[in-house]
């Protein structure tokens, strides 16, 4: 059976799904991931029933970084019967100034992809390595890199732009926005959960360990918390979100740290997880104790509402605001905090709907509609990859 591969790498994490080619569209076959890479590294893969198909686990040595994971799911994935893969989709996080839709994969390509790596230091590069790897072992299998940038790609240069010298932009020097591929698959599922919504004003809060909130305009980006890199806009699980430059200075000129000692803290060390001094994890943070874990928790809600009303004033009011990714589809308490923010923009929530995890959770008095929409990066990705694997093949 004709089958796209959806790959989406991280640093201690290696996701993949088998996506069958059918006359009726996409259909999800196999979902897996190797977790705990270079300390518990765990093989896990169920079939679309929910069987189980894998559960391996590994010696860290044996799975230490990413490419000796790449190779362990390989190697599983190549046990498998029944699948003719036709052509890998990536998820890449940065597509940088020039690359506004999912594009095919070539070594021009991905020397520019490469040099976007400064952009985002804890994503880029592992996302490039399974790409790196696939060329080398099979160059005849189409790729293509799926952006978290491109959706937000169109915005006005007044919207995208620094006060900064004019050649900063045209070096690249802007802002990008991030979470593109959840904000995307969003706004067309909206399209079907809520079609009057999803023509309106939207805001979307994608809140994972990675966090960011995005204006949706009919369907289409027109705002969005993240910047140049994605450390900016709402506080994350180890990164602060919005930070005065001026802190960076004071870390660099009056503390003496260096750069990389900085990215270091501003990627891996900041956030909930060192404003907590407990976890990067808001369930552990919502089971402490520790008078430092709320002020975690009180810092993240405080600061989504500042930026809802930020996206609020970009689009002039709003109609819907949904909740999406980890936190968002998971955490009932965490939607009610953050409602409770949203009350001055007529926001009602209905609490035993919350409670539920209902689709719907306003009240019908409610002047905005609360919903929650579970995202799925990874088969708008492999919507992408179909469409352009078509394209070549017209």
């Amino acid at each position: 059976m004709d089958s796209l591969l959806v790959v989406n790498a991280g640093s201690s994490s290696l996701k993949f799904q088998i996506f069958a080619i059918t006359d009726a569209g996409l259909e999800r076959r196999v979902k897996g991931q190797i977790g705990g890479i270079g300390t518990r590294p765990r093989l896990q893969a169920k079939a679309a029933d929910g069987v189980v198909l894998v559960d391996r686990s590994y010696e860290p040595e044996v799975v230490g970084d990413l490419p000796s994971a790449i190779s362990a799911a390989r190697d599983w994935l190549l046990t498998l019967e029944g699948f003719t893969l036709r052509a890998i989709g990536h998820r890449v996080v940065h597509g940088g100034p020039d690359y506004a839709a999912p594009v095919l994969i070539d070594a021009v390509v991905l020397d520019r992809l490469a040099s976007y790596q400064d952009l985002a230091p804890l994503h880029q590069p592992n996302n490039l390595a399974p790409i790196r790897q696939a060329m080398a072992i099979n160059p005849d299998v189409p790729q293509v890199a799926c952006f978290d940038t491109a959706f937000h790609h169109g915005h006005p240069e007044a919207v995208n732009c620094y006060a900064m010298p004019r050649s900063f932009y045209d070096e690249g020097v802007r802002r990008y926005g991030f979470h593109g591929l959840s904000y995307e698959y969003v706004a067309e599922r909206l399209r079907d959960v809520a079609p009057d919504a999803a023509r309106g004003r939207v805001i979307v809060a994608h809140l994972g360990s990675g966090a960011s909130m995005c204006a949706l305009h009919n369907g289409h980006s027109a705002e969005t918390t993240m910047g140049f890199t994605a450390l900016d806009g709402l506080p994350m699980g180890t990164r602060p979100g919005q930070l005065d430059p001026g802190v960076v200075l004071h870390l660099i000129l009056q503390r003496g740290m260096s750069a990389q000692a900085v990215s270091d803290l501003l990627y891996h060390e900041a956030g909930l997880k060192g404003l907590s001094g407990v976890s990067n994890d808001m369930r552990d943070l919502l089971a402490s104790d520790d008078p430092h874990a709320m002020l975690a928790i009180d810092h993240f809600i405080y600061r989504c509402g500042l930026n809802a009303g930020m996206l609020a004033a970009a689009l002039g009011g709003i109609d819907a605001f949904v909740f999406t990714a980890g936190v968002g589809e998971n955490s009932a308490p965490i939607r009610a905090r953050i409602t409770e923010g949203l009350a001055w923009l007529g926001a009602e929530l209905d609490p035993a709907a919350n409670d539920a995890g209902a689709t719907l959770i306003s009240t019908p008095a409610s002047k905005v509609a609360l919903y929650v929409v579970p995202t799925d990066e990874e088969l708008m990705i492999a919507r992408h990859t179909l469409a352009l694997l078509r394209t070549r093949r017209a």
